[in-house]
């Protein structure tokens, strides 16, 4: 006699049980884990309170429908973005995990779907969509079409994020998706400018009016639609609410089928980057996959050292977020001084120091592998190839990219009557700074962890303060004979001699610069031991 087999468990409650496990297994690791999700539930929890309370003052008020959408477009493009920033936020985010498993698609993704509403997003999404509905619902249609209207969001903003996750996964587990989550500091901060900016406008407006012209667009765009469907509801415009839910759905049944689409395709297709890793391979050891940007650089150790320091700047995490941040935030100076209505063409000088600060500590950016290096440098000849080699790198980027930025702060700020003025002030700023930061790194070198989120080495902190500030300080102090120039220049009135400050910034700071690495170059090869010990410390 057989014994009836016990029926198999749903698929979704496995999920949701296994979502469970990895949070209560992920807190069991340490104390300060548990502690950490435990404060930062209960700071969820109470900023979601607090927009709650507020959105719920706002009921009634004019414009509150043109707010509601914009606040709702804000949290779908958060939803949109957050797994490629935190790609390892949520492990079940990965469902290349699952490729061994005999599971069909279709029923993997509701189960997924459910499992994902378990977390501190999901809630904080539920109380401020919910928030919103109840700053807009007028009478009892309105309060009907707003229970579907939270439901709607909230499933969206999920399937969203899921279906840009699974689009991505092969990217978010690989190199480029790791440098791209170091990245996302720069854009939250660019991002957190831009909300600083707007809520300055609009304190400084007639009220939620200059949202107007922004929440007609919106209002029509999913998910944002079905909050507006709540507001044409109360106000007895069914056609148009009815269209605004209609949106919504539509949208979550086009992301469902995205998802399906290429969740089958990940399952079911090998790894492109492996076979690409072949190819490129293969390309190689033919003679055919030659880099075009070792064509442009010249020959000999100078154009060696070139190379590796670009490709540092491109390949390692810590230098390119170092170089992300000059280059964003030494555009960003200019752009949000000229929107926030004091902006000033000087401002550009923000460009010439960013990146004029690379130069610093050349030598711990190497990490370990600087051993390599130290033993090619047996003369002070070989140190001042190397050094010179590695200024000439920042100086290919630099250059180009502070003309760039003084150009369109003249465009933009202006007047273009100082362009060539604070073009030559930047040009001689960059050289004084490619000088003290030679010497910076052979007098101060440190080391920067390859691991976690230290640029310093522990015991070091002082050294790279010195290092920073006081060769930042110094390279200004060496632009003071610019200076002078300048403003002698403007008391005297001789405004139409001012073209002079290109040419001589230009010859100052390539005479700086060169002053620099033949002043750093017998320091390097004297002090090449020591050196290589600070750099090397863990």
């Amino acid at each position: 006699m057989t014994a009836a087999s016990s029926p198999a468990p749903s698929l979704t409650s496995v999920f949701i049980r296994l979502k469970l496990s990895l949070l209560r297994n992920g807190l069991r690791q340490s104390t300060g884990r548990t502690l950490a999700y435990v404060a930062s539930v209960v700071v969820g929890l109470l900023f979601a309170a607090g927009v709650v309370v507020g959105l719920i003052a706002l009921r009634g008020i004019a414009h509150a429908d043109a707010l509601a959408v914009l606040l709702i477009g804000i949290l779908t493009l958060g939803w949109a973005v957050m797994p490629l920033f935190f790609p390892t936020g949520d492990e079940t985010l990965d469902p290349t995990r699952l490729v061994m498993l005999p599971l069909r698609p279709r029923p993997l993704i509701v189960s997924l779907l459910v499992a994902s509403l378990i977390g501190i997003g999901p809630v904080f999404t539920l109380a401020l969509v919910t928030g919103t509905v109840i700053m807009l619902a007028q009478g009892a249609a309105a309060a009907a079409v707003g229970v579907l209207a939270v439901v709607l969001v909230v499933l969206v903003c999920v399937s969203l994020a899921r279906a840009v996750a699974t689009a991505s996964v092969r990217l978010l587990t690989s190199r480029r998706g790791r440098d791209l989550a170091v990245l996302s500091g720069l854009f939250i901060a660019i991002g957190a400018q831009a909300v600083n900016i707007a809520a300055q406008k609009l304190g400084r407006s007639d009220g939620l009016s200059v949202l107007e012209p922004l929440g007609e667009v919106l209002r029509w765009v999913p998910p944002a639609s079905a909050i507006s469907a709540v507001d044409d509801a109360g106000q007895g415009a069914y056609g148009r609410a009815a269209a605004g839910l209609a949106l919504t759905a539509l949208a979550l049944v086009l992301l469902l089928w995205w998802w399906q689409r290429t969740l089958t395709a990940l399952m079911t297709s090998p790894d492109s980057s492996t076979l690409q890793a072949v190819e490129k391979d293969s390309a190689r050891r033919s003679g055919s996959g030659e880099r075009g940007l070792a064509r442009l650089l010249p020959d000999g150790r100078t154009g060696t050292v070139m190379l590796r320091v670009l490709r540092y700047a491109w390949r390692d995490p810590k230098s390119k977020m170092a170089w992300a941040t000059a280059l964003g935030v030494g555009l960003l100076i200019p752009v949000v001084s000229s929107v926030q209505g004091n902006g000033n063409i000087y401002t550009a000088f923000s460009a010439s120091a960013l990146l004029g600060v690379q130069m610093y500590n050349q030598f711990g950016q190497d990490t370990s592998a600087f051993w390599m290096v130290a033993s090619t440098i047996a003369t002070p000849r070989d140190a001042y190839q190397e050094l010179r080699a590695r200024a000439l790198a920042v100086a290919l980027v630099a250059v180009p990219y502070v003309t760039l930025v003084v150009a369109g702060a003249a465009a933009f700020i202006g007047p273009w009557s100082d362009f060539l003025e604070v073009w030559g002030l930047s040009l001689g700023l960059l050289g004084a700074l490619l000088a003290t930061g030679a010497l910076s790194s052979a007098l101060f070198p440190y080391s920067i962890p390859s691991e976690g989120n230290k640029n310093v080495a522990p015991g070091q902190g002082a050294i790279a303060w010195i290092s920073l500030f006081g060769g930042f300080l110094i390279g200004a102090v060496l632009c003071a004979p610019l200076l002078g120039l300048t403003i002698w220049l403007h008391v005297a009135g001789l405004h139409g001699l001012l073209w002079i400050l290109l040419p001589a910034g230009a010859v100052y700071g390539f005479g700086a610069a060169e002053l620099g690495l033949r002043l750093a170059a017998p320091r390097v090869a004297a002090r090449l031991p020591e050196i290589l010990g600070a750099v090397s410390k863990a």
